[in-house]
């Protein structure tokens, strides 16, 4: 009741380690293009984080990972499993589009078609793709802001055995246990991994709200498997099989309830083909994927509240996909070219009932989509990457939509620096929910509501200068992006159905700095300015800071040690949600706006053997109170030690 509650009322704001890890095509992206291709040649903001960021940082969940990504702002309403919103460049958290191997994760019966960050782990993640930018000539629907693509591991080639794990555990009665092996035997490789993850957790309700809030616990399991089969060199076929479970308390506010709580479930898999034609110039795939999602929260009578809650959702999608790779000859002075095309169709259904018997709320609904999609891409003098996007989703009910993405990249060595920029389209389709929801005998579903849509564009430049002996002392890199969003889906003045009705208008600048004074310390900070404003009224947007500063840094003192502390910065934002909420007659204690907040963490690893070392995880040092939401505060100070090994 909570999540629907906030996504009724927000409107518009409503990818060598201690431990060896495997590397997967490091040097190489694919979320950019949907082309393998190196990342200072992609004309896009692309940010990638490995397996040995991963691990040194001490991330556990997506959320933490993403929380120093440049122009992505996250509001988490509590701990692990809570509802985790991400604001990419100031677009909508449903504008933000997660895939995981390609495949979107998103739950069709969550109510906005947001996607919770909260509730994934990473030990199956070899590495994060985040991609920054109207994103839907690529990917479609959602992909509005942009996209984050998590990429599982990969067996190592020649080793028939590759053990891994982890166990550790610390204050708040955590415990995080995780097992898996990889391995090629012949034609055949594997992947196999389990992890858990339970903890006490924290009163995530704010000091400053009564106290009658209590510790929100979490208990979390993941295992995955893959199969893969390569006959013969450049065909390959596989299977994934991924499975998840998280049960945890829930936060409300303004008066927390003892007996609210949640379980959260999801089946994903994917069976795959690919083979190369042609002597290799032509690669062609067929991918049939299925996600299953299952969320119940369930909130029993007490001595604060009589009523009895139990509400279910139940979203799936099923989607098949033929995708093309066409490596292309030269052209006088185009060189590497490249096409990809393909078609995709997708099936979603969504069902649910939640809420009191007043405000019963449900779906029972499905649509179709069938897209296609071309992406061209050429380098002209060797210093010149272009690529163009084109793609058409037609989905069933509404008006179809076509997009489009160019860009280009320049490389300038004379001068040390990169040259980047690119623009195009972006939509978010409106959910089952807002097409077909019933909200008791008052509120219905508006199944002829227009795609959200955007057009943005991006310039930016990265320079390496030398210092001091070392060619890349230090590196500086500044992006200017802008978008405007039309056709935003908002309530209409009756409170009977929706509409598109709401415009936006952003604005901002990502700055970095990283500095490489010695070999073993690098430090870079990330500092993005965004300003993103109702079209209308010119008030800033709900949850969208003006300001976001991370710092990350490796230091390395000694050859086995190494200590990664991290600094973020929340500016001032405003706030949307509650505005107007009651409890028993009592005005919620409503801010606003957010105040600024700092949350520093730490990370050391010891390499105490060469499989094997020792790590401890300290989050939130300064025990802040930060609320990165209205009512919630940010979880306090907690350390976590262990060992993780790699034979």
């Amino acid at each position: 009741m909570r999540r629907l509650s906030a996504a009724l009322l927000c409107g518009l704001s409503a990818l060598p380690s201690a431990a060896p890890a495997q590397e997967a095509v490091p040097d190489t992206i694919v979320t950019g293009t949907r082309v393998p291709t190196p990342q200072e040649r992609v004309p896009a903001s692309i940010t990638v984080l490995t397996r040995r960021e991963i691990e040194e940082r001490g991330y556990q969940t997506l959320t933490e990972a993403l929380t120093a990504v440049p122009g992505l702002r996250v509001a988490q309403l509590g701990g692990p499993g809570q509802q985790a919103s991400t604001f990419l460049r100031g677009t909508n958290s449903r504008h933000v589009l997660v895939l995981l191997d390609g495949v979107p994760l998103t739950d069709p019966s969550e109510p906005n078609a947001a996607f919770n960050f909260g509730n994934e782990l990473l030990f199956d993640v070899e590495r994060i793709e985040v991609l920054r930018g109207p994103a839907s000539a690529l990917y479609g629907s959602a992909a509005l802001g942009g996209v984050v693509n998590l990429v599982t591991r990969r067996a190592p080639p020649g080793r028939a055995f590759a053990p891994y794990g982890e166990l550790a555990g610390g204050t708040q009665r955590t415990l995080r246990a995780g097992a898996g092996a990889t391995g090629t035997v012949g034609a055949f490789d594997y992947l196999l991994s389990a992890q858990s993850f339970s903890t006490r957790g924290f009163n995530a309700i704010a000091q400053r709200l009564p106290d009658t809030g209590e510790r929100d616990g979490f208990r979390g399991v993941f295992t995955t498997a893959r199969l893969g089969w390569t006959p013969a060199e450049g065909t390959r076929i596989e299977g994934l099989l991924r499975w998840r479970q998280n049960n945890l308390g829930l936060d409300d506010v303004p008066r927390d309830d003892p007996n609210y709580s949640g379980e959260d479930r999801r089946w994903y898999g994917q069976v795959r083909g690919e083979t190369r034609l042609f002597g290799g110039a032509w690669t062609t795939g067929l991918r049939l994927a299925a996600t299953e999602d299952r969320r119940r929260y369930v909130n029993l009578p007490d001595s604060l509240s009589a009523s009895t809650a139990d509400d279910l959702y139940r979203g799936t999608r099923t989607t098949l996909d033929w995708g093309n790779t066409v490596r292309l000859p030269a052209v006088g002075v185009l060189t590497d070219g490249a096409l990809g095309f393909g078609v995709t169709h997708a099936f979603e259904e969504a069902r649910s009932a939640s809420g009191s018997p007043f405000f019963r709320t449900t779906v029972d609904a499905t649509q179709r989509t069938t897209a296609g999609y071309a992406t061209l891409q050429y380098r002209l003098g060797e210093r010149l990457d272009l690529t163009a996007g084109l793609r058409h989703d037609a989905t069933t009910g509404f008006t179809d939509e076509t997009t489009w993405r160019l860009g280009a990249a320049l490389a300038l060595p004379e001068l040390r620096s990169r040259l980047r920029a690119s623009g195009g389209t972006g939509f978010a389709a409106p959910s089952l929910f807002q097409r077909f929801g019933i909200i008791g005998d008052f509120f219905r579903g508006n199944p002829d509501l227009r795609p959200e849509r955007s057009i943005g564009w991006e310039a930016g430049v990265e320079t390496d200068l030398p210092a001091f002996g070392r060619p890349a002392f230090a590196t500086t890199s500044a992006t200017y992006f802008r978008s405007r969003i039309r056709d935003l889906i908002n309530f209409n003045a009756g409170f009977d159905t929706l509409e598109n009705v709401d415009r936006a208008r952003i604005q901002g600048v990502e700055l970095g700095l990283t500095l490489r004074p010695a070999a073993w310390f690098e430090a870079t900070t990330a500092w993005t300015v965004t300003g993103a404003f109702d079209a209308e009224t010119g008030r800033r947007l709900p949850r969208r800071p003006e300001h976001v500063v991370s710092v990350t840094a490796r230091v390395r003192p000694a050859s086995k040690v190494v200590i990664a502390p991290t600094v973020l910065f929340t500016g001032r934002s405003p706030e949307g949600a509650f505005a107007s909420y009651n409890d028993q007659g009592v005005p919620f204690p409503y801010q606003r706006s957010n105040p600024p907040g700092t949350v520093v963490n730490l990370t050391a690893t010891w390499q105490a053997f060469d499989q094997a070392a020792l790590f401890l995880e300290a989050r939130n040092l300064g025990n802040s109170r930060f609320e990165p939401a209205n009512g919630f505060a940010t979880p306090g100070r907690s350390v976590l030690v262990g060992t993780r090994f790699a034979l």
